[in-house]
């Protein structure tokens, strides 16, 4: 109900209608049109045809009805399993509701409906709306996908993965140079490595009025951060089902990290099974087709191949991105990471990389990190280059309020 309530207040109200009449159309869309809704409203045209898409999805009892142009108006209907009738309905969805809410009512078909496996059929991706949550479900579903399908799949996937790169890369970038700059600080710089503003600034006490000019006895300047690596960063990510939304994440910053010269980046994902997929970084739909989502979870492992690839402690940036329910051996997993941060590794503990915030974890797991200087916290895409940036210069993680 809550989900109909807020797609409905996003339909388009007729300047014709008076305030009460409009008030008694909304209610309608929102109860359903039981005989006991009682607002003795009938619906027509667009309006039919939306209370029939949400009909199929939230009326309750299933049945292969289609809401193909409100047609469908019985609250007892449903999309059945018909891929051209659940087709039908996706291109109805994105017909009268925004995008926002088209991907909220996909995702809740999904889950409700148990339509995950008409995902398997080209048609219905063509008819999809991509965003992360389904491409979550796609990688669920891949070793099940038959060669017919994969190519459309991995267009959906990879359509998804350029939209974040383009929101996510620049920013990640430059935030992240800057704080590998500031790193590299020098005060005897070469002329095309001054930084002219923090040396005007250091040297304003030495301005000369009658020449208008000031003598800059004190030179500031950044070292040739891209000539050579300066941080290593390793990216541990659980791939256990319900971290889908931060696998797909993960795998993007992975990929722009190691796009930076400066940065050496691993990537690793891991269940009971412990793989790496470094050698894919340079194409993040590679990265994400070579996950097994699902499966069980075996931290310490993971933590164990990680903690065996570093060669630089004190430049290294581990983050381990897992809701923390560890399989394997608990006293194990906290001494590894106790055993890297006293190593000088700066471990960085994501309980979800995503925009929904933390999932269910497990709260002894992450008060365990958080006495050992490890916090364990949810954290935004929009967040992820600033909590980055502050473990390559080694000062207090900006953790979200938990409230």
């Amino acid at each position: 109900m809550t989900t109909t309530t807020t797609t409905t207040a996003t339909t388009t109200t007729d300047p014709t209608r008076t305030a009460a009449e409009e008030r008694l159309r909304r209610w309608r869309l929102v109860l359903g049109g039981d005989s006991a809704d009682g607002t003795g409203h009938q619906l027509t045209g667009q309006d039919a045809g939306m209370d029939g898409a949400l009909t199929a999805l939230y009326g309750g009892e299933k049945s292969s009805g289609s809401p193909r142009n409100g047609r469908n108006t019985d609250r007892s209907a449903g999309l059945g399993a018909s891929a051209p009738s659940v087709a039908r309905w996706l291109g109805d969805i994105r017909t009268y509701f925004p995008t926002s809410v088209v991907q909220v009512m996909q995702r809740d078909a999904i889950e409700r409906l148990g339509l995950s496996a008409l995902l398997l059929e080209p048609e219905m991706l063509d008819a999809v709306e991509a965003d992360v949550h389904l491409v979550g479900t796609l990688l669920s579903l891949n070793k099940a996908m038959p060669e017919t399908t994969k190519e459309t799949a991995r267009a959906v996937v990879r359509k998804v993965v350029e939209d974040l790169e383009k929101r996510l890369a620049t920013r990640t970038r430059a935030t992240l140079t800057g704080a590998l700059d500031r790193s590299a600080r020098i005060h005897r710089p070469r002329h095309r490595d001054i930084d002219w503003d923090r040396t005007i600034r250091a040297n304003l006490k030495n301005y000369l009025p009658e020449q208008g000019t000031i003598v800059p006895e004190r030179l500031i300047g950044y070292g040739r951060a891209s000539q050579s690596v300066k941080k290593e960063v390793v990216l541990c990510i659980d791939q256990s089902g319900s971290m889908a939304a931060s696998v797909v994440y993960a795998s993007v910053f992975g990929a722009v990290l190691a796009s930076m010269r400066s940065i050496q980046t691993r990537l690793v994902v891991f269940d009971t099974a412990v793989v790496d997929l470094t050698d894919q970084l340079d194409d993040p739909v590679d990265v994400l087709f070579g996950t097994q989502l699902g499966g069980g979870t075996d931290i310490n492992r993971a933590l164990a191949y990680c903690q065996s690839q570093i060669t630089r402690p004190a430049d290294t940036v581990v983050v381990l991105i897992s809701d923390l329910y560890e399989g394997g051996i608990r006293n194990e997993m906290l001494k590894r990471v106790a055993a890297m941060k006293a190593s000088g590794v700066q471990f960085v503990t994501l309980l979800a990389l995503s925009d929904e915030g933390a999932p269910a974890y497990d709260r002894d797991h992450a008060a365990a990190l958080a006495a050992l200087g490890a916090p364990a916290f949810a954290c935004t895409p929009d967040l992820f280059p600033e909590v980055m940036a502050a473990a390559i210069e080694k000062r207090p993680l900006p953790i979200p309020d938990a409230g």
